[in-house]
């Protein structure tokens, strides 16, 4: 599904450093990676460099992502037992 919305290039890219970041990538591997995504290339058109940052950048922010998450939902679990 397409948007009706236009966003540009560099706002993508604010929003993808933005998460990066937010998730533990190191900004200056977010800003690369995030530059590299909000182009919007295909794979085939990418340097093995470019493939290679994007893929770990996107690896440590799942990674991450996940472990908050489990987080929250352990401290969320923590604080019902105590009230009950």
């Amino acid at each position: 599904m397409q948007s009706k919305f236009f966003i540009s290039e560099q706002e993508k890219e604010k929003i993808f450093c933005t998460e990066l970041v937010k998730y533990g990538v190191k900004y200056e591997t977010a800003v690369k990676a995030a530059r590299i995504l909000a182009s919007g290339q295909p794979d085939e058109v990418l340097t093995a460099d470019e493939i290679k940052i994007v893929k770990e950048a996107c690896e440590n922010w799942s990674v991450q992502k996940k472990r908050i998450k489990r987080l929250k939902s352990l401290i969320k679990d923590l604080a019902y037992k105590d009230y009950t």
